[in-house]
């Protein structure tokens, strides 16, 4: 079952079982027929407002995330804490409406009868479809091959147990050894198909989905090299981590039934936090274009008095997972700058700006059109900024983690150009890119906020860069 029929089977049973919860609820609490009730606008309005605000809930706390052998229980327990908060606002909002109009109604209470009604479908149709989910997969349908690092007893262990729970979804399908004299050595039937180095060309032939990394403790300074080959592949990263790690406190770690295992570079950011931030990304850069209008229409009419060439200046720039896209800004430079040297940064005098180029870069008026590509949801107002694919792919292979910046949507402004200058050599992309995976690691509305604010002030005392 792929992640788009997962989704829609999933929206699908939401609705009905969020709309059956509300229409027995209806019945209990006017004591009226089926039939009857369906036609009237008290019934009908109030059911769709709530479908669509349960909807927005769930989004928020993460409900729609593809649902790969994952606990059921664990899902229930996320249903229950947002129903809870969701009952109480809507509780409220009864309560205020009541004392708004001067209405004394006991009859609110019955709103906890509605939501266990809600709990007791929505859970059951979750339920349902999870447990089909799971039958699927321990009948062979939509499992995931895993490729395992290093060839000892403790990866050995982790292979044990995927073979004895069938239900984790999970086909060991070859091992990577730490070098080669493992090589064509099996366990339970799966060879050592490489080691470390063709870690990447095994993701590939093997269509592995997971890694599990069970390297020894002498042969940890080889993490890196594994997360490196692993990094422009979509994979999901695990590692077995030792006791210390454990008893420590310094691994957060999941389980293969008893195996403790550190996701290794998770999404941190909450799918209630990743919503707020797109909606805060669609509303704040709409209102800015409108703010702003008449600005860009001078500045358009400026750069076209001013020099030759078209107003806006459009790059092909890295997103998301490497998806390109063309980033829009006012021109600021001579047309087709680049005609003649190529691909290179520019720098904090560059002879190829124009006199209002000059301008619009100390204002920072060239970087606003960049809010269309905010709406479009290519960029976000804050995040580390888009890299051209030349320099993301020369980067990449001299600086290790340099793609990790790919895993979140590039921004208008980031922790970066707010703490470091220019881009003019490969030491400043290296300083740069340590704020970038600081702020990735550490992602937040909170942090968001404190960028933003920290972006006004570079604007208004002209400093940072943005290129």
């Amino acid at each position: 079952m792929n992640r788009r029929t997962e989704k829609i089977i999933i929206l699908i049973t939401d609705f009905l079982t969020i709309n059956i919860s509300f229409i027995i609820y209806f019945i209990l609490r006017i004591k009226t027929g089926w039939f009857d009730i369906l036609i009237l606008p008290e019934f009908s309005v109030p059911m769709i407002a709530l479908y669509f605000y349960w909807l927005l809930v769930f989004t928020f706390v993460g409900m729609y995330r593809t649902w790969f052998a994952s606990s059921r229980f664990d899902e229930l327990t996320t249903l229950f804490k947002s129903t809870f908060v969701g009952i109480f606002v809507l509780f409220f909002l009864i309560l205020l409406d009541d004392y708004t109009h001067n209405v004394n109604s006991e009859s609110r209470i019955l709103i906890f009868i509605y939501w266990g009604l809600f709990f007791f479908f929505v859970g059951g149709g979750r339920i349902l479809i999870r447990s089909f989910q799971r039958s699927l997969i321990i009948k062979g349908i939509g499992r995931r091959n895993v490729i395992i690092v290093g060839f000892n007893p403790t990866a050995n262990e982790v292979h044990d147990q995927i073979l004895e729970h069938r239900a984790l979804g999970l086909d060991a399908a070859a091992y990577a050894a730490v070098d080669k004299i493992n090589l064509n050595k099996s366990y339970k039937g799966i060879e050592v198909r490489g080691t470390i180095k063709d870690l990447s060309s095994l993701i590939d032939i093997y269509n592995a989905k997971e890694v599990i990394i069970a390297l020894e403790k002498d042969n940890r300074n080889l993490l890196v090299d594994v997360i490196s080959e692993c990094e422009p592949k979509n994979v999901g990263l695990k590692i077995v981590p030792n006791l210390y790690e454990i008893l420590s406190g310094q691994a957060r770690t999941a389980q293969i039934y008893g195996i403790p295992l550190i996701d290794i570079m998770p999404q941190l950011m909450p799918e209630w936090e990743k919503g707020l931030k797109r909606i805060i990304d669609v509303f704040v850069s709409l209102f800015i274009l409108i703010l702003t209008s008449p600005a860009l229409i001078i500045t358009a009419l400026a750069i076209k008095i001013d020099s030759s060439g078209s107003v806006f200046f459009k790059q092909a720039r890295c997103g998301i997972d490497g998806e390109l896209f063309k980033m829009i800004k006012f021109r600021s430079m001579q047309q087709d700058a680049e005609k003649h040297s190529g691909p290179v940064w520019s720098t904090k005098n560059d002879p190829r700006i124009t006199h209002i180029g000059k301008i619009i870069r100390k204002v920072r008026v060239d970087e606003i059109p960049q809010m269309i590509n905010v709406l479009k949801g290519e960029m976000s107002l804050v995040g580390p900024r888009p890299e051209r694919p030349y320099f993301v792919e020369m980067l990449s292979k001299e600086i290790p983690y340099y793609k990790r910046r790919l895993k979140v949507r590039p921004g208008i402004t980031g922790w970066a150009q707010v703490k470091h200058k220019y881009d003019e050599s490969i030491e400043d992309v290296k300083i740069k890119l340590r704020y970038d995976l600081f702020y990735i690691e550490n992602m937040s509305l909170r942090m968001d906020f404190k960028i933003l604010f920290r972006t006004i002030f570079v604007v208004l005392f002209a400093k940072g860069h943005y290129n």
